[in-house]
């Protein structure tokens, strides 16, 4: 019998089907058996190319992160770099949000995520933020944009007028989910231009000085 011209099986089928099955189940559904399965192929057959279920992960993992545009960072100055690279990565999270809390781990040794690590710490120090700040800095933008893309405000509150009744507040808040989207991209751009204005006054104040020879004020 004939080999196959293409292989049955490559790395690129098993990440695109395990993130699919995530999307679509979580990734506690996600097993080498339930992914084996969903590509028509025997559970060994994973391991000629990936030694671990954590390996197939981590792939999956760096996947999404890949699609995050870190080409910004040559483009533009820091506080716009850091807005556009912001937007992209939280349109990456929010496309698969059930693989956030294995991203949210950091990156270990995926090279997607050390190359985005690298690209944001990078601009900062060049902007002239000390190591640490710029440490910070960064940090602080990824605890965000994975928090806004891991769930929706909006989807919190049930369209249910009598559930509000006791609360003079809230009697609006059944009309939340009709507006998905505009509440949940407003809310974020409003914290993202927060903490982007909130930056720019501490290095108009810390740091620009420096930049100029001179001391802080």
């Amino acid at each position: 019998m004939p080999r196959p011209r293409q292989a049955l099986l490559n790395r690129d089928r098993i990440v695109e089907t395990a993130l699919a099955l995530i999307d679509a189940d979580g990734l506690g559904a996600l097993s080498t058996r339930r992914l084996a399965a969903a590509l028509g192929v025997q559970g060994p057959s994973l391991y000629n190319h990936f030694a671990t279920k954590d390996d197939i992960l981590d792939a999956v993992a760096d996947s999404v992160t890949g699609t995050v545009d870190v080409s910004v960072f040559d483009r533009y100055d820091w506080v716009e770099a850091l807005r556009r690279w912001a937007r992209s990565y939280r349109e990456a999270l929010a496309a698969h949000p059930n693989i956030v809390p294995y991203l949210a781990q950091g990156p270990g040794r995926r090279p997607a995520a050390l190359a985005m690590a690298d690209a944001v710490y990078g601009a900062l120090v060049r902007a002239g933020w000390p190591p640490a700040r710029a440490t910070h800095i960064g940090a602080a933008l990824r605890y965000f944009v994975a928090g806004s893309a891991l769930g929706s405000f909006a989807r919190g509150f049930v369209e249910d007028p009598e559930l509000y009744a006791a609360h003079p507040h809230l009697t609006q808040a059944h009309r939340l989910r009709g507006h998905q989207r505009s509440v949940d991209e407003g809310a974020f751009t409003l914290g993202l231009d927060a903490l982007l204005d909130g930056l720019a006054a501490e290095y108009a104040r810390t740091v620009a000085p420096l930049e100029r020879g001179g001391a802080p004020g």
